[in-house]
C-alpha cells in the first residue's frame, strides 16, 4: 500500500472508532480488551496518535516518551480522541516525503512508516469500539488486511520482544484464501522469521497452517476473533501457542 492509501484507511477507521465508542459510552467494557473500558480504549489511542503526531510534526530523531493519557472521560474525552485523531491525519498528509524522525521498524522511509503504523493501529482499536458497542464489525478490505498481516509477521514479531517462541524449530503458514497470499513463519528459540509469497499455493511442508479469509485472518492474528475463525491444519498447539503469546502491549 502506498502512504495516501495508509493515511486514507487511518482517516476512516478513526472515524468509525469515534463513532463506535459515542453509541457505546466510555464506561462501556470492551469485550477484545477485557481489562478495558471504552474510556480506556479512546485514552490510550488519543495518546498514540499524539505521540505518532509528535513524531512527524516536529522531525524528532530519537526516541521520545509519549506524553501520558489524557485525564478526561465522557464528552470531553471523545472530543479530544476526535481532536487528536484529525491533527495526526493532517501531519502525515502535509508532512514532506523526506521527513527525518525515529521509527521503530524497516519502512521505505519514516513518514512510510508512521502512515502504516497508525493506520492499523487505529483500525485494530475500531474493532476495540465495535465490539463494545455491539453488532456487526465493519469490515477489513482485503489490502488493508494483507498490509496488516505482513507488518505482524514480518515487522511487530520480528523484533527481540517477540514472545512467540518455540524450544525446537517449528513452522507456521498462515494462508489469506481469498488471495494468492501465503506466509512461511519459521518459529524457534529466537525471534519469528516470516517469509511472504504471492502465487500458486505452497505445498511445503508445515507443522500447521492458519487460513481464512484476509480481513478474518487479519483480526484473529491480533487476537480480535478466536481461533474459531480460522481453519486450522495440523498441530493445534502452535496455533494456542501464537495465541497465548502474540499479544503486543505499549510497556
Amino acid at each position: 500500500m502506498e502512504i495516501t492509501e495508509h493515511i486514507a484507511a487511518l482517516a476512516a477507521e478513526g472515524r468509525l472508532l469515534a463513532d463506535a465508542a459515542g453509541e457505546a459510552g466510555t464506561g462501556a467494557p470492551v469485550p477484545t480488551c477485557p481489562d478495558w473500558r471504552v474510556r480506556d480504549l479512546l485514552r490510550h489511542t488519543a495518546m498514540v496518535h499524539a505521540w505518532a503526531a509528535a513524531f512527524v510534526r516536529e522531525g524528532h530523531t530519537s526516541y521520545v516518551p509519549d506524553g501520558g493519557e489524557p485525564e478526561l472521560d465522557g464528552p470531553e474525552l471523545l472530543a479530544r480522541f476526535r481532536e487528536g485523531h484529525r491533527l495526526l491525519v493532517d501531519a502525515l498528509e502535509n508532512a514532506p516525503q523526506d521527513v527525518e524522525c525515529w521509527s521503530f521498524l524497516p519502512a521505505p522511509s519514516p513518514l512510510a512508516f508512521w502512515a502504516r503504523r497508525q493506520a492499523h493501529e487505529t483500525t485494530i482499536h475500531r474493532v476495540d469500539a465495535e465490539s463494545a458497542r455491539g453488532g456487526g464489525l465493519s469490515p477489513v478490505a482485503p489490502a488493508l488486511a494483507l498490509d496488516g498481516i505482513d507488518e505482524l509477521l514480518r515487522g511487530m514479531h520480528a523484533r527481540p520482544k517477540s514472545r512467540v517462541r518455540t524450544g525446537t524449530p517449528r513452522t507456521l503458514r498462515v494462508r489469506a484464501t481469498d488471495t494468492d497470499t501465503v506466509w512461511t513463519v519459521r518459529l524457534s528459540a529466537e525471534p519469528p522469521s516470516a517469509v511472504r509469497e504471492e502465487g500458486p499455493a505452497a505445498a511445503s511442508a508445515v507443522d500447521c497452517e492458519l487460513s481464512a479469509p484476509a480481513g478474518t485472518l487479519y483480526l484473529a492474528l491480533w487476537n480480535r476473533l478466536p481461533l474459531s475463525a480460522l481453519t486450522v491444519a495440523g498441530d493445534e498447539g502452535l496455533a494456542r501457542l501464537w495465541r497465548e503469546n502474540s499479544s503486543i502491549t505499549w510497556s
